[in-house]
C-alpha cells in the first residue's frame, strides 16, 4: 500500500486511536473509525481497532490510498483528506486554558465535509492537553471561529475550565470583540443590530435574518471611513455562527471580500482580498481557576493590514 508514517505527538497519548486521527489529520470521528475499520491504519506496524489506545512514541502508518479515495471534493475531483497540522500561535497558556492566534484557513475542530487543517489538531500535534469535555469532534472547544475568520480563540484544557467558559459563554460575560471591514458607510454609525438569525430558507450553506430564528445581538461602532468602505469595531453579545456576516449583510453593508455574503468580488480583488475582512482582535474572560479577568489581544494578519493600507490610501 502508498502509506504516510505521522509520528504521534505526546499530547496524544493514552488518547484512543479514532480520536487521535480525528484531532491530528481533522477528520470526523465516523470518518476517523471508517479509515480504522477498513484497515487503513497501523500503529507502529500492527493492526488495531478504533477504541484502542496509544503509547507514548508511537507511529500511525496510515494508507492514504484508502484515506483520499473516499474523500470528495464536490467538483469531480479527490483531495487530500490528510491535512498536515498547522503551527499554531499561542497567546496565553496554562493549566486551564490556551489562547491562540488562529490562522485563516483553519477549522475550529474536525467536521463532516471539511479535510483541512484544525486548531484542535494543531495544539494536539504541537503536544498541548486538551479538556475531554464536549462532542467528540469538538472536545474542550468553548467558542469557534469562522474558517475565513483569523483571531483570538480559546481552548478549554481542564474539565473545570470546560464547564466554567461553556457557563461564561452562555450568560454572555465573555467580552467577544471584532474588527471588520464593511462596503460602504453605516448609517447610523454606532448601533445594535437585534435580528434573529437561523439557517437560509434555500440555501443551507449560509445563514440569514429569519423570523423564528435564534435572538441575535451586535454591537457596532464605526472607527474609520474610507471612500470604499469602513472599519468597523464589533462587540458580540450573542454568538450565532456567521452572526457578523449575517448582520453586516442584512444593512446591505457586507464585510468587505466576504463573497458568500454578497460582497463585490471587484473591490475584493483590488485590495488583494480572498476571504471576508474580519478579524477577532480581543477577547476577555474571567479566569476559570482564579477568578481573575484576562484579557487576549491579536494584531491583523498581513492579508488584512494590505487592504486595509489599500483602502486608507483610496484604493
Amino acid at each position: 500500500m502508498n502509506s504516510r508514517q505521522v509520528p504521534v505527538p505526546e499530547g496524544l497519548a493514552g488518547e484512543r486511536v479514532d480520536l487521535a486521527l480525528m484531532r491530528l489529520l481533522g477528520l470526523s470521528r465516523a470518518r476517523a473509525g471508517e479509515l480504522v475499520g477498513n484497515g487503513g491504519v497501523l500503529v507502529d506496524g500492527r493492526p488495531v481497532t478504533k477504541g484502542d489506545r496509544l503509547q507514548p512514541g508511537a507511529t500511525f502508518q496510515i494508507d492514504t490510498e484508502l484515506l483520499t479515495g473516499q474523500v470528495s471534493t464536490g467538483a469531480g475531483g479527490i483531495r487530500e483528506a490528510m491535512a498536515d497540522p498547522v503551527p499554531i500561535a499561542v497567546l496565553f497558556e496554562d493549566d486551564e486554558v490556551v489562547v491562540v492566534d488562529k490562522p485563516v484557513g483553519v477549522a475550529a475542530h474536525p467536521s463532516p465535509g471539511w479535510t483541512g487543517p484544525t486548531v484542535i489538531g494543531g495544539l494536539a500535534a504541537a503536544g498541548h492537553r486538551i479538556a475531554t469535555s464536549g462532542a467528540a469532534e469538538r472536545q474542550g472547544v468553548v467558542h469557534r471561529l469562522d474558517v475565513g475568520t483569523s483571531g483570538v480563540m480559546m481552548v478549554a484544557k481542564s474539565e473545570r475550565a470546560y464547564a466554567s467558559l461553556k457557563r461564561q459563554f452562555k450568560d454572555r460575560t465573555v467580552d467577544k470583540m471584532y474588527h471588520g471591514v464593511v462596503q460602504g458607510l453605516l448609517d447610523p454609525l454606532r448601533g445594535t443590530i437585534d435580528a434573529p438569525i437561523d439557517r437560509h430558507p434555500a440555501q443551507d450553506y449560509r445563514f440569514a435574518v429569519v423570523s423564528g430564528g435564534k435572538p441575535s445581538i451586535t454591537h457596532y461602532e464605526t472607527l474609520e471611513a474610507f471612500s470604499h468602505g469602513s472599519l468597523v469595531e464589533i462587540h458580540l453579545e450573542t454568538g450565532r455562527t456567521h452572526q457578523i456576516r449575517v448582520h453586516t449583510a442584512a444593512m446591505r453593508h457586507p464585510c468587505i471580500g466576504d463573497l458568500t455574503y454578497g460582497a463585490d468580488p471587484v473591490l475584493a480583488a483590488k485590495l488583494g482580498l480572498k476571504r471576508q475582512w474580519l478579524h477577532a482582535v480581543r477577547l476577555g474572560f474571567e479566569h476559570p481557576g482564579s477568578g481573575e479577568w484576562i484579557c487576549v489581544e491579536s494584531e491583523y494578519p498581513t492579508d488584512l493590514k494590505v487592504a486595509l493600507e489599500r483602502l486608507q490610501e483610496g484604493t
